[in-house]
């Protein structure tokens, strides 16, 4: 079963969201789902320190 997907609003300035619509296309994606690997990616590299 896929995991749920919550639907949002977002302001991106005009070159990044170029470069994510390039992205898409040459991967053959949607430009949401290039956005939601983007930041997947940057949230598991730069996961917070756990407090102890």
């Amino acid at each position: 079963m896929k995991p749920l997907k919550k639907s949002i609003s977002i302001t991106l300035d005009d070159p990044v969201l170029e470069k994510i619509k390039e992205l898409a296309e040459i991967r053959d994606r949607s430009v949401s789902s290039c956005i939601n690997i983007i930041l997947r990616e940057y949230l598991e590299k730069n996961k917070p320190e756990e407090k102890l």
